[in-house]
C-alpha cells in the first residue's frame, strides 16, 4: 500500500485523487490544463520529483482517449497536418528532461507566463491576431520547440500550442483533437524520458498509475459540458484558463 499511496499518508493520497479527478474535469471540459494542475496543486505536499511522476501516466492516457475520440483517421490527419509542432515538441522534452534537476524553474515559469497572459488578455479584450500563412511553418516550429523545452522540466508544454491555435481561429473540435495529439505524442516522449532520468521508477510507478483511474473519471464528465459549450463560449473559457495557468506560473515563479 506504500508503493500505491506514493509515500504519502493517506490525506495526502486522498487529495492527490481530487486534484486529479478535477484536473481531469478541466482537460474533458477544455481539452488541456491537466497537468498544469496536477503540478500545481502536488508541488504544495509532496515532493517535486514524485509531483512530476505522479501525473505521468495519467496525462498519457487521457491524451490518447482525447486524440481518437474523434477516431483514428481524424487524429492522422490532424498529426500530418501539424508534424512541425509535434516534432520539435519532442525534440524540445527530450533535450530539456536531463536537465529538471539542475536548470531555475522560477525564471523559465516568468518567461512562459508573461507572453501567455498577455495574449490571453489582448483576445479577451477583443483583439485577435492573424497569423500570415507564410509565416506559420515558421512559428509551428519555435512554438513547438519553446512548448517541449518548458515540458521537459515541467511537464507543461501546451500554453504556446494553443495560443498558436488560437490565433489562427481553429474550431472547436479541431482544436481539442489537435491538442490531443500533440499532447499524447509529447507524453509519450515524456514518459520515456523521465524513464530514463529515474523520475518515473518501481516506487512512483504504482501511484501514477493509480492516478489514472480518477482522471479518466473526471475527464468523461468534462466531455459532457465540452459538447453543449458553443464555440464562443468554448473560447472565452480557454482564454480564462490560459489566464489561470499564466497568474499561477508567475505564482510559482515569485513564492516557489
Amino acid at each position: 500500500m506504500e508503493l500505491l499511496y506514493g509515500g504519502l499518508p493517506f490525506w495526502g493520497f486522498a487529495l492527490a485523487c481530487v486534484v486529479t479527478l478535477v484536473s481531469g474535469f478541466v482537460k474533458g471540459a477544455v481539452g488541456f490544463a491537466m497537468p498544469l494542475i496536477m503540478i500545481s496543486a502536488f508541488s504544495s505536499f509532496m515532493p517535486p520529483d514524485l509531483a512530476l511522476a505522479a501525473l505521468i501516466l495519467s496525462v498519457l492516457t487521457t491524451n490518447v482517449h482525447q486524440s481518437l475520440r474523434f477516431g483514428l483517421s481524424a487524429a492522422w490527419a490532424s498529426a500530418v497536418k501539424y508534424w512541425r509542432v509535434i516534432v520539435m515538441t519532442c525534440l524540445g522534452i527530450v533535450v530539456s528532461a536531463p536537465f529538471v534537476v539542475v536548470l531555475p524553474q522560477q525564471l523559465l515559469f516568468v518567461l512562459l507566463a508573461i507572453p501567455v497572459m498577455g495574449f490571453a488578455l489582448m483576445q479577451l479584450s477583443g483583439w485577435k491576431p492573424l497569423i500570415p500563412h507564410r509565416y506559420r511553418n515558421p512559428t509551428e516550429y519555435g512554438l513547438g520547440l519553446v512548448g517541449g523545452l518548458y515540458g521537459g522540466i515541467s511537464g507543461i508544454w501546451g500554453p504556446p500550442v494553443i495560443v498558436y491555435l488560437l490565433a489562427i481561429g481553429t474550431e472547436k473540435s479541431e482544436m481539442v483533437r489537435v491538442l490531443g495529439v500533440v499532447f499524447m505524442i509529447g507524453a509519450v516522449v515524456l514518459t520515456g524520458a523521465h524513464l530514463g532520468s529515474g523520475v518515473l521508477n518501481t516506487e512512483t510507478l504504482p501511484f501514477s498509475a493509480f492516478l489514472v483511474i480518477p482522471a479518466a473519471a473526471g475527464m468523461w464528465l468534462g466531455f459532457q459540458l465540452q459538447d453543449r459549450l458553443d464555440a464562443e463560449r468554448f473560447r472565452f473559457w480557454t482564454l480564462i484558463v490560459l489566464m489561470v495557468i499564466a497568474l499561477n506560473l508567475l505564482r510559482r515563479a515569485v513564492f516557489g
